[in-house]
């Protein structure tokens, strides 16, 4: 049995990854554009849905043996969760982070975010987009912490909410065009 290829059947654990991103990086950038405040609000978002959630999806694609849906969803999770540890610095005697800090954390992510939009390029358009702005995305928010712009970060903020929306969309239409057996919505 255990050679048995549907042993370890599972459903397609994309959507729900795509669904945790996209619905935190909406409400984030919803705060980047200066629409909302930074509050609890994501916070709990991004430690539920866009950490754990993620994490899960991508531990999920592992063992569908989806090398990039496991690195991608299980990155970004994680990706989450040290963004939230960053904000609420629990760690009494480590400096919080500073502009210049935060701009090597997102430019590393951005970079990172690039080369996996590369991934990308042998998967469907929705998730070209998705990759694509969240690489303008983290290049656009370490540019306004390193020159202190707001500007720029209120650019990549908008930028940001185009990729929620895409990845929400991405997560919908996969479980839709799945729902109905064919596809209802184009990706």
């Amino acid at each position: 049995m255990a050679n048995d290829k549907n042993y370890c059947s599972i459903a397609n654990p994309s959507p729900l990854g795509l669904l945790g991103f996209g619905m935190t990086t909406l409400l984030l950038n919803l705060h980047n554009a200066d629409i909302i405040p930074l509050s609890i609000v994501i916070v709990a978002m991004g430690f539920a849905l866009g950490g754990a959630a993620q994490i899960i999806a991508g531990i999920m694609e592992f063992m569908k043996n989806n090398v990039f849906g496991a690195t991608a969803f299980t990155s970004y999770g994680f990706f989450w969760w040290s963004l939230i540890l960053i904000w609420i610095n629990p760690f009494e005697r480590i400096t919080a982070a500073d502009k210049i800090s935060m701009g090597f954390y997102l430019l590393v992510w951005g970079i990172y975010t690039l080369l996996m939009f590369i991934g990308t390029w042998k998967h469907n358009r929705s998730l070209q987009i998705v990759f694509l702005t969240l690489t303008v995305l983290f290049f656009l928010l370490a540019i306004g912490d390193f020159t202190g712009s707001h500007l720029i970060t209120l650019i990549g903020g908008w930028v940001g909410i185009i990729c929620g929306i895409s990845a929400i969309y991405t997560s919908l239409a996969q479980v839709i065009n799945n729902e109905y057996g064919k596809q209802v919505l184009p990706l």
